[in-house]
């Protein structure tokens, strides 16, 4: 099974994307899934003129970038709060790829500030449901990111990390329903 975590803050010194390593780093050691994060930051996307619809679609200079995206069985979309809603970076890049039905998705906002992007939670769920998406009902919802999590992706704040896990546990449970059961399903129909 392949995660991608999509970090979605094009910011130099993202406080977001503390988290999305954390939980690279949490997934890893809790499963034998290869754990991936896709970063904002890494691919300098145009806005999008063209859905690339296939693996071949995709131009050749964002290649890996569309292979991880293809490839990716469930997504984890780690976001900031810019106005109330998530990143206009990471809508930009999953606007490049089509649909991702049937997909399971984790919705992770995080912020400064004490309601820790709740209103760009909210917006994640159209989001992950436009997309034909499947979101996991329990959010990760991180107020005062910057005090829980270092440069690095540790957790600082050792209160926390029941809310980590419990998203975690209900994210997993999701994906293994789905993505488990969508590989039955192709094996009984071949």
């Amino acid at each position: 099974m392949r995660i991608e975590i999509i970090s979605g803050s094009p910011r130099h010194e993202s406080v977001t994307a503390r988290v999305a390593l954390y939980l690279q780093q949490y997934l890893s050691k809790a499963t034998d899934y290869s754990v991936g994060i896709i970063d904002v930051r890494t691919y300098e996307l145009p806005f999008v003129q063209k859905v690339w619809t296939s693996p071949d679609a995709v131009p050749a200079q964002w290649k890996e970038l569309g292979d991880r995206m293809f490839s990716a069985d469930a997504f984890i979309l780690v976001t900031p709060e810019y106005n109330g809603s998530y990143s206009p970076a990471m809508k930009n890049l999953l606007d490049h790829f089509p649909k991702q039905i049937h997909k399971p998705f984790g919705i992770v906002t995080a912020s400064p500030g004490a309601m820790g992007g709740m209103r760009a939670s909210q917006q994640m769920i159209s989001l992950v449901a436009a997309l034909f998406g499947i979101a996991s009902p329990h959010m990760l919802i991180v107020p005062a990111v910057d005090k829980k999590f270092d440069a690095h992706g540790n957790l600082t704040d050792e209160t926390f990390a029941k809310a980590v896990e419990l998203f975690v546990t209900e994210y997993l449970w999701l994906i293994n329903r789905i993505v488990t059961k969508k590989e039955t399903n192709l094996l009984h129909h071949a």
